[in-house]
């Protein structure tokens, strides 16, 4: 890059001055300045020259890489309507830590075609400031032979977790494309996406591609890599979610020879514009919690909504009830919990706590805005893994040596909008009422809530900041991580200190709200292990864990809609009965006069009676019907209707609106796998017309979507959705005694319909 001229222009719309490239503050205002480092998605080869400056703001780095000096700017956006590929972007929003977001679009005067160039924000680059020179982060395949065993099947596990969503939106020979994919330190990232071809690929390929990764596998994994390779080629890995627990079971094996040490730090504070402090945090402000000696860490932070009406209340609450559940399930160990359904138990100790504040609610009569509520964020660090949970608008950052991520996505209208794909980002924020939550805990009932539940593997430091929107709110993380956070990465600091510094950044540079920070250090010891892990891969998808199934007859679990994380259980040594000795004599005299008595009747009974031997004529006997078991989705089964009691947004676009009916038509893979997690296909029966939802207030209250509807399935129409999603949106299953509104139909077995999963 050679342009002495060029600057950066403060994005403070007060002062806009315009600043040496090597500053990180603006020299007028002290503001900091942001490097905004855009990737062009374009079909020449290269979109201009170093130095070169175009639409007099985006300035040229390399071929494909540009740098906004301007970013206080809005950018020109593209025209959603007549562009698949944004969409794909969009839709893809959840997914943001591996997948590029679109930053806006490029017209180049000269260009007589006028082709949009599509620029993507956040691409895999590495940055050196003090040369001011930045490199397209590694490909996986060229950092795969420097990685540790433990990096080289995190890598695949991420990869395995991005298939279905990608492949749902057309994208999936991404992770095929070697230029494409890309890493930044245990992170897997994508340059761009690579729309598929009219052939639908499947997982055989993707083995295919992993092939190539066997001569540089570690040892310790090498053989593990090929099986799995070999096993998805052949079919027997035949879904992603397979996948992900084969990779799980290897990664317990290596995360034996990883030891991780955790600290937590809280702060909270009232902000120097408010009367009292509704913010909640957990463990208590100030407070240093060390594990090991501690046996668990968790952190929490609340904002309380409801101001003076007991928002404080209720995110104390929040605090209380989700520390008990949580307890329960960090008794267990590690290699007894079944990843999947730990993130639903931390979903459904969120659904209690909701409900325990809707129902003070409902008790003191509070209506609309009246009703106290909070927004959650949690995280519990497991062995080798964080898990994060989150309602509302209080953020959790990933930060390691290589960068700043955001791992959670607000439940606000801004975000909603975009995972529609109806606006890019920076355009929906800039939209009245963008800010305002589609959901909070205390609103209403759980069965109304959604949380969002994740997990990342660690094999590095790392700390993860969780936040109130005093401190995230004008991009102040994203402004002051790399100064004020990574030096606890670098032995530079400590987190106490840390925790301080940025409640005072939320006061001097906010000061809107109150302020509460958790900060969670993350610190590991690795080796590399000298066995060799095998990969365990069950003929039909089974596995030892508990069944379910076999549980119908217990009320108490099916009855209710939690239930514990699964446990591998470890058999008690059977219990020998006994009886009191008073009772055994008694016994002994009662056996003796029945065996006395019978021979009598023996010897009285004629001798043309039939021997004793003989078949006599049945004894009619009383008949026990049995009762069928109660039908839940603990044991759902083919030709079961399945009853949807909240809109479902799903991910072809189109809705199942409430009091929807679905046949089961099949599960895949089948028989179930013991992650808990599976495609269930059903064909809807009957559906009511899609509502148009109404227009969305400030209220926090609110989860109605934007004058934009989507279509509704028709019936006939077939659906796929996730096990764990039917389980979040609280669908209901049809019980045998009640009349099933679908006709009679024999299905054949299914091939997989277009993925449908909820967005």
């Amino acid at each position: 890059m050679e342009n002495d001229a060029a600057t950066l222009h403060c994005p403070n719309e007060n002062c806009q001055a315009a600043n040496p490239l090597t500053h990180k503050f603006c020299q007028r205002c002290s503001t900091p300045l942001p490097k905004n480092y855009l990737w062009a998605v374009v079909d020449n080869p290269s979109v201009g020259s170093p130095g070169q400056i175009l639409a007099d703001r985006y300035l040229v780095i390399d071929k494909f890489v540009l740098l906004d000096t301007k970013p206080g700017l809005l950018t020109v956006t593209p025209e959603l309507d007549n562009l698949q590929i944004p969409r794909a972007y969009l839709r893809l929003i959840p997914y943001r830590l591996h997948v590029p977001q679109v930053y806006g679009v490029l017209f180049l005067a000269d260009d007589p075609s006028q082709q949009e160039i599509l620029l993507l924000e956040k691409p895999p680059l590495l940055v050196d400031e003090t040369i001011q020179q930045v490199h397209l982060g590694s490909e996986l395949i060229t950092a795969w032979r420097d990685a540790t065993s433990m990096r080289q099947l995190n890598w695949l596990w991420q990869i395995a977790h991005l298939w279905q969503p990608l492949a749902s939106e057309g994208v999936a020979s991404s992770l095929l494309d070697s230029y494409v994919l890309r890493v930044e330190g245990s992170l897997v990232r994508l340059l761009e996406l690579r729309f598929d071809a009219t052939t639908l690929l499947e997982l055989p390929q993707l083995g295919e591609f992993w092939q190539q990764l066997l001569s540089d596998a570690k040892p310790a994994v090498a053989e593990f890599v090929e099986h799995v390779s070999l096993s998805l080629i052949q079919g027997k890995i035949h879904s992603s979610e397979q996948l992900i627990t084969v990779l799980d079971h290897g990664l317990a094996q290596l995360g034996r020879s990883q030891t991780p040490t955790i600290k937590i730090i809280t702060k909270t504070d009232t902000g120097p514009s408010r009367q009292r402090n509704e913010d909640a945090c957990s463990p208590p402000s100030g407070t240093l919690v060390s594990k090991p000696p501690q046996p668990t860490a968790l952190a929490i932070v609340c904002d309380g909504i409801g101001g003076h009406e007991g928002g404080n209340v209720a995110s104390n609450l929040a605090i209380e009830t989700i520390q008990q559940q949580v307890q329960q399930l960090t008794k267990v160990p590690y290699d007894h919990i079944d990843p999947s359904l730990l993130l639903n138990d931390l979903e459904n100790a969120v659904a209690i706590a909701n409900d325990k504040i809707s129902q003070r609610n409902d008790a003191e009569n509070r209506q609309g805005r009246q009703r106290m509520g909070t927004t959650l964020v949690m995280a519990l660090p497991v062995a080798h893994e964080m898990y994060i949970t989150h309602v509302g608008d209080s953020r959790a950052y990933w930060i390691t040596r290589h960068g700043c991520y955001q791992v959670t996505l607000d439940d606000d209208v801004a975000s909603r909008e975009v995972r529609l794909g109806y606006a890019i980002y920076r355009e929906a924020v800039q939209q009245s009422a963008a800010g305002s939550l589609v959901q909070a805990l205390g609103m209403g009932s759980s069965s109304s809530l959604h949380p969002t539940s994740g997990r990342f593997m660690l094999d590095e430091d790392a700390v993860f900041l969780l936040t109130s929107d005093g401190l995230s709110d004008f991009d102040r993380v994203e402004e002051y991580w790399e100064t004020e956070i990574l030096p606890i990465l670098l032995g530079e600091t400590n987190i106490t200190n840390v925790a301080d510094r940025l409640v005072e950044i939320a006061n001097t540079k906010n000061g809107h709200d109150n302020v509460t920070v958790a900060l969670v250090h993350y610190q590991v010891q690795y080796w590399e292990p000298e066995i060799t892990i095998k990969a365990v891969i069950p003929e039909g998808y089974s596995a030892k864990t508990v069944d379910l199934a076999s549980k119908v007859a217990d009320t108490t679990l099916l009855d209710s809609p939690k239930h514990k994380t699964q446990v591998l259980p470890e058999n008690p040594p059977a219990k020998t009965s006994s009886l009191p000795l008073h009772w055994i004599v008694p016994l002994i005299f009662v056996t003796a006069a029945g065996t006395l008595g019978f021979f009598v009747m023996q010897l009285r009974s004629p001798s043309t009676s039939s021997p004793i031997l003989s078949n006599p004529t049945p004894t009619p006997t009383p008949t026990i019907e049995a009762i069928p078991a109660p039908r839940s989705l603990a044991n759902l089964s083919r030709g079961w209707v399945i009853k949807t009691n909240n809109e479902i947004s799903l991910g072809n676009n189109k809705l199942l609106p409430p009091e929807s009916f679905l046949e089961v038509l099949d599960t895949k893979p089948n028989p179930k796998p013991a992650s808990g997690d599976f495609s269930v296909y059903m064909r809807v029966c009957t559906n009511k017309t899609t509502p148009t939802p109404a227009n969305t207030t400030n209220s926090p209250a609110s989860s109605q979507a934007p004058s934009k509807s989507k279509p509704g399935l028709k019936p006939e129409e077939k659906v796929s959705i996730k096990f764990s999603q039917m389980n979040r949106f609280k669908v209901s299953v049809l019980q045998s005694d009640v009349p099933s509104p679908c006709r009679v139909v024999t299905q054949p077995p299914v091939t997989q319909p277009p993925d449908t999963s909820p967005t």
